[in-house]
């Protein structure tokens, strides 16, 4: 149960976070691209690489690694856990595994969102 309270308390910052810097792009740069969105996601898959590597050396508590990776990151960005899993994926050797994740998660991601959204034209009609 406390796991999931450190998960929860991260996900509200994270989540906030987000919306920040979103919402603080679009004012400087203007809603044209999706500039808040390609920060949060570069960023946080810059910070946790950052803190996988410092935890490499220096492990988190369980609680402490549940509140920074899928609590904080998780909710700021769930690409930084794509980026992780991928660069995981890399480092063992497995070359075209992370080939294929990223080529498979892009597509069926967008796939999927484009789907979604014709799914909900035809239920909204």
């Amino acid at each position: 149960m406390a796991k999931l309270i450190w998960i929860a308390a991260g996900g509200a910052i994270g989540s906030v976070l987000r919306y920040a810097m979103v919402t603080g792009a679009h004012r400087v740069l203007g809603p044209n691209f999706p500039w808040g969105t390609l920060t949060v996601n570069v960023l946080g898959s810059l910070l946790i690489g950052l803190l996988w590597a410092v935890a490499e050396r220096t492990p988190l508590t369980p609680g402490m690694a549940a509140f920074l990776f899928i609590g904080v990151l998780g909710a700021f960005t769930t690409f930084s856990t794509f980026s992780l899993e991928t660069m995981d994926l890399y480092r063992e050797g497995e070359y075209l595994a992370a080939g294929l994740n990223v080529l498979v998660s892009n597509a069926l991601c967008l796939l999927a969102a484009f789907g979604g959204l014709r799914l909900g034209g035809y239920l909204t009609a």
